[in-house]
């Protein structure tokens, strides 16, 4: 884990796909998931920067089973990108698992980012699509407003956090995942394959706890500023 820091100007938190349909109740629940929500809300007020991201599916996503005829849920079938898992309808634009969830409360988040519009090409990174050439707009937009690392946080470690984290390290950012701001699906061992992934590619853990004076309210304590 990181020694404690204090987030910059130049730094800027990503929280990701804090959503109706990854929360427990959900038509891809995370579990644990409602657990992040209040940590999220709490450590973004130690941020200028802050971007929201969600899935944004229209009805009849490539990636969901019900797309495929005769394919199962969490089936890995093969896209012209790669390959895909197939997942329950979630996310579809305009419902209500679509939605932020009710206690996401970072008012001052200026970009909300929706990715998977493409009805062709999952995107579980915010930064480029499931084909790793189409990009989302994130890196320029957090270019132009100067900044050079990310705390990234939310649902799931596995997938939407970890891709992230490793397109963001792609783009030249310093990186980091706030491990107990997130919670994974872990699907056939996908926890442990991120955090290998992750980790060589130079993504550093990062517990809450030691982000920020602001957050931890310990008076007259200061973190590096990061």
């Amino acid at each position: 884990m990181e020694r404690s820091v204090a987030p910059g100007p130049d730094s800027a938190l990503l929280a990701i796909d804090l959503q109706n349909d990854f929360i427990p109740g959900g038509a891809l629940a995370v579990a644990g998931g409602n657990e992040v929500v209040p940590l999220i809300n709490a450590l973004a007020k130690s941020f200028v920067h802050v971007v929201l991201t969600q899935d944004w599916h229209p009805a009849g996503h490539s990636s969901f089973a019900s797309a495929h005829p005769g394919a199962k849920l969490f089936d890995v079938t093969r896209m012209p990108y790669g390959d895909q898992v197939l997942w329950p309808d979630h996310c579809v634009q305009g419902g209500s698992g679509a939605a932020l969830h009710a206690d996401v409360a970072i008012d001052h988040a200026m970009l909300i980012l929706r990715k998977g519009c493409n009805p062709s090409v999952d995107s579980y990174s915010a930064f480029f699509e499931a084909d790793s050439t189409t990009p989302t707009g994130l890196s320029g937009y957090l270019a132009e407003r100067g900044i050079k690392r990310v705390y990234v946080a939310g649902l799931a470690t596995d997938y939407c956090v970890a891709f992230t984290a490793l397109d963001a390290r792609r783009v030249g950012l310093e990186t980091f995942v706030v491990e107990d701001a997130c919670r994974a699906i872990d699907l056939n061992g996908s926890l442990a394959k991120a955090w290998t992934r992750m980790t060589a590619a130079g993504v550093k853990r990062i517990d809450s706890a030691a982000l920020a004076p602001s957050f931890r309210n310990e008076g007259g304590q200061h973190g590096q500023s990061l």
